[in-house]
């Protein structure tokens, strides 16, 4: 890892955040294509003497939007809809403008937008970009009634503020190679953090509460940060940064290296529990390794790396005293013997992937992550194609009453509660999402509803001060997105009131009340929506996703047992490993609304059935330190008990889906016990010198365990074990 130097925590923790640096460059082309669009709109109509205010606020707008509203998947697609947002904004404008004498007309393209948007969002997310920035631009021009000898002007204004954000997000900024290198930049600099606190762990003999506390948090952030890497990771990036170093050896080592320190941290306070600490011998070389490990500079393919060499050394002393320490027992050894041996198979798995990439310049083989990433998208783009149009009649039916309601408390501004409801229904498949989502939007409306107008009050009268605070809270707002919808809808809400005392001369409370009102009435129309036209409950989404990562258990625990029993190189492990891993971060944010509701989730189950997934999550990721590990030794017996393993396992799993998907009410789950006593039996003894096949088992034996109790909570029956 690389290292930072004597720094104080908090300077090391805001250093490690914004993995790549993401928000901040999102954030600020944002904000740059704004400030360029505005300023050069304003200077370009000064020049032909029109009034430059109007148009330089849309052009802004769609600055702002050929930023944020682009979310294609590949670079390609990404230009091609930033190329056609310019036809989408005009024809909001016309239509806008020349249906504005309507409000019955003007409503009802708003709506058809906001159904096209939805509908046809299966084909891709480029017409939902499309759909959006359209919506906008009639909701501006239908209350500005644009003369249509206005048009042209708004139309240039439309071009200069997407050409800023091609510019900005293709031109500019186009180096995603550096991203990648600030991401795996940050990641190591959040795993010497983590580093550190297990050093202290090591060196204190007490348990201290609160460093444990802190410990589990930075571990939590190092997967998360493991999952950005992976994200970002492509061949050609890993080419222009790394010479020679290939995809999968660069997630492999990541993934280990998570896997490392979650596995230290597990590992150390039950070995200090156990006493087993208390040996100074033991102690000491833990404390190397960890020192050796933070030290390593393994990406600094120019440097000659001693560390990683000391890190060997110090992991052949730990299996020293491990294999001593077995040697001194007859029958099986303690239990924290193995939790021993399991931070010496990673550790080592560690420095064996880092050395390959030190020395790295092989080709490739062909990556089968890839293609099973793109299967899986396809299959999850088929699953969506029911959810966005019962998404899309539901916005429709939301968009009515909307517009409905907007009239009849603000006649003035009456489509303020359709675009609240509009934004609500973004990204909200479900009730629990829907409703948390229009609760932080009202309360972040609220907050910043009352400090927006303090300070725009303060700062009445002085255009070019409001002006930089206006883009200072773009940037914030755009910046703290990813983090808090809270955040960003109260910076977001200061925006709104310093544009209205600019616009207008001056700001009263009654005013902001308004749209405080309309947002919260916005929301609830939302969530009302969403909660009684095809609805779909926190559960029912859970469970989807519940069958998708079993589906790619399966693949991961039977790929592991048959190449377990053949003695195979289980290297493509990791890439599995990752796709499990943002499918439970998946689940994780689709079980939030549940959890975060007072007493809502007491007798859901669902707090307990995301924590035994988080289990098995924990105990498959653990399988991958067997990944270098091959040529056992398989007696007969052991070899049918594997495959007596193997119909388990896919028995037990697909009996499991088959309930979720509610394809069956009943069923028989499978115990283990059987086959793992015939393996422990027959398996070579610790102290014969060959693979020890019971530990590089044990959590096969966990995940199957935990599969248990999953389906005992769905009413399944257990049986001792599987006949035949």
């Amino acid at each position: 890892m690389y290292e930072i130097g004597r720094q104080s925590y908090w300077l090391k923790r805001m250093l490690a955040s914004d993995p790549g640096h993401k928000r901040l460059q999102q954030a600020g082309k944002a904000t740059l294509s704004v400030i360029s669009a505005v300023f050069t709109t304003l200077l370009v109509l000064n020049l032909f003497g029109q009034d430059p205010l109007l148009p330089a606020i849309i052009s802004g707008v769609c600055g702002l939007l050929g930023i944020m509203a682009v979310m294609d998947d590949t670079k390609k697609e990404k230009q091609g809809t930033t190329l056609l947002l310019p036809l989408s904004a005009i024809c909001g404008v016309t239509l806008g403008s020349l249906l504005s004498w309507s409000a019955v007309l003007v409503s009802t393209l708003m709506i058809l937008i906001i159904f096209c948007s939805f509908y046809f969002s299966k084909f891709g997310s480029r017409y939902f970009s499309l759909g959006m920035i359209g919506f906008i631009t009639v909701y501006f021009s239908s209350f500005l009634k644009l003369p249509p000898a206005q048009f042209p002007w708004f139309y240039g204004a439309i071009c200069i503020g997407i050409s800023y954000a091609f510019l900005y997000n293709f031109i500019i900024f186009r180096d995603t190679a550096q991203q990648l290198k600030r991401s795996v930049q940050s990641f190591h600099r959040q795993a010497n953090l983590t580093f550190e606190l297990l050093a202290e762990v090591v060196e204190d003999p007490d348990i201290n509460q609160i460093r444990s506390k802190k410990l589990t948090e930075n571990v939590k952030k190092l997967r998360d940060y493991a999952n950005h890497v992976s994200t970002d990771l492509n061949s050609q990036n890993i080419r222009d940064v790394w010479p020679g170093v290939r995809t999968e050896q660069l997630r492999l080592y990541v993934f280990d290296t998570a896997m490392f320190v979650m596995t230290l941290s597990d590992s150390l306070e039950k070995l200090k529990e156990r006493g087993a600490l208390e040996t100074e011998e033991l102690r000491s070389i833990l404390s190397r390794l960890i020192l050796t490990l933070k030290k390593a500079e393994v990406l600094k393919m120019e440097q000659e790396e001693k560390h990683l060499a000391e890190a060997e050394r110090v992991i052949l002393s730990l299996r020293d005293i491990i294999d001593k320490r077995f040697g001194e027992h007859e029958t099986r050894p303690e239990g924290w013997l193995y939790l021993l041996r399991r931070i010496e198979a990673i550790a080592t798995h560690v420095t064996e992937g880092a050395l390959a990439i030190k020395y790295s310049g092989e080709d490739v083989p062909g990556d089968e992550w890839s293609e099973e990433k793109e299967a899986a998208e396809e299959e999850d783009e088929n699953k969506g194609m029911e959810a966005s149009t019962k998404k899309a009649i539901q916005s429709v039916i939301a968009g009515t009453i909307a517009v409905i309601v907007g009239h009849l408390i603000s006649p003035i501004q009456p489509y303020w509660v359709l675009l609240t409801t509009f934004i609500v229904q973004l990204g909200t498949p479900t009730v629990g999402r829907t409703y948390l989502k229009g609760l932080e939007r009202s309360i972040g409306t609220v907050a910043g509803a009352i400090i927006g107008f303090f300070l725009a009050k303060s700062v009445s009268g002085q255009s070019e001060l409001e002006v930089g605070l206006i883009f200072a809270v773009i940037f914030f707002a755009f910046y703290t997105l990813p983090v808090s919808y809270t955040v960003m809808s109260m910076f977001i809400t200061m925006l709104i009131a310093f544009m209205y005392d600019l616009m207008l001369g001056g700001i009263s409370y009654a005013l902001l009340l308004a749209r405080v009102v309309d947002t919260i009435v916005g929301a609830g129309i939302a969530l009302t929506a969403a909660a009684f036209i095809f609805p779909t409950r926190t559960l029912d989404k859970m469970k989807e996703q519940l069958v998708e990562y079993l589906e790619v258990l399966e693949d991961y625990v039977l790929s592991y047992i048959q190449k377990f029993r053949r003695s195979e190189s289980m290297k493509g492990l990791a890439d599995l490993a990752f796709q499990m891993d943002e499918k439970i971060q998946l689940l994780e944010e689709d079980a939030k609304p549940a959890l975060q509701r007072p007493g809502a989730n007491k007798y859901s189950g669902i707090p307990r059935l995301l924590m035994s997934f988080t289990a098995i999550n924990y105990y498959a990721k653990q399988l991958v330190a067997s990944t270098y590990q091959k040529d056992f030794h398989h007696s007969e017996e052991i070899t049918q008990a594997l495959k007596r393993t193997e119909e388990v396992y896919k028995h037990n799993i697909r009996t499991i889906m088959a309930v979720m998907n509610g394809e069956a009410t009943s069923g028989q789950l499978f115990k283990l016990q059987h086959e793992r006593e015939m393996i422990e039996r027959f398996a070579p003894g610790h102290k014969e010198g060959q693979g020890d096949i019971v530990h590089h088992l044990f959590f096969i034996w966990k995940i199957n365990q935990a599969l248990l109790v999953v389906g005992e909570r769905m009413g399944l029956e257990t049986v001792e074990r599987l006949e035949g």
